[in-house]
């Protein structure tokens, strides 16, 4: 259950980083696409490393379902929050 949670905040994160950046892209603000490219990679790291680490100690078992569920729900869930922060912070007046 641990692995769950901590895959489900990273993905948060990854998703977060990854819809920021198309924000950023999208509204042409330039100084942050480095910066979140650097974020995005590590989250992104992290969860294929944990998920890796997972299946090679405990095989193709549920476990790797709950962790898939998680991630989605974190992903999802990040999606939505980076939208509203960016849009808080970021608007089109702030490029």
């Amino acid at each position: 259950m641990l692995e769950a949670t901590i895959a489900a905040g990273a993905y948060f994160l990854f998703v977060f980083f990854k819809a920021f950046q198309q924000r950023n892209v999208a509204f042409l603000h330039y100084k942050w696409i480095m910066p979140i490219s650097y974020l995005m990679s590590l989250m992104d790291v992290g969860v294929i490393s944990l998920v890796a680490y997972k299946a090679s100690t405990e095989g193709l078992t549920w476990s790797l379902v709950w962790l898939g569920l998680a991630i989605g729900t974190g992903g999802g869930l990040g999606a939505i929050v980076s939208m509203k922060v960016h849009d808080t912070y970021l608007g089109d007046n702030n490029k």
